[in-house]
């Protein structure tokens, strides 16, 4: 499964990390049942499975307004991840 996995070009280009960086190495981990490292590794990954769960299976519960929700702490997550790891690395 590593030799499928895209490169990231902004690290590429630039030489930096961008938010999505991790993202498919912990796509990969849940797979191999280990989730904990899954959430370490890329904290929104959860939230982002559950969203795309979400757009093929509609929740009796769901509606616009959680998915919006869901999507806002998404990127809440990704960048507060993004700005404390471009801090201490």
């Amino acid at each position: 499964m590593e030799q499928y996995k895209l490169p990231c070009l902004n690290k590429k280009l630039f030489g930096i990390d961008c938010p999505g960086c991790g993202m498919q190495r912990s796509i990969a981990l849940p797979i191999k049942s280990v989730f904990s490292e899954a959430f370490f590794m890329y904290p929104a990954i959860y939230r982002l499975l559950f969203l795309a769960f979400n757009l093929f299976v509609k929740y009796q519960y769901s509606n616009k307004w959680t998915i919006n929700q869901i999507g806002i702490t998404i990127l809440t997550t990704m960048v507060l991840c993004y700005t404390t790891k471009s801090n201490y690395f």
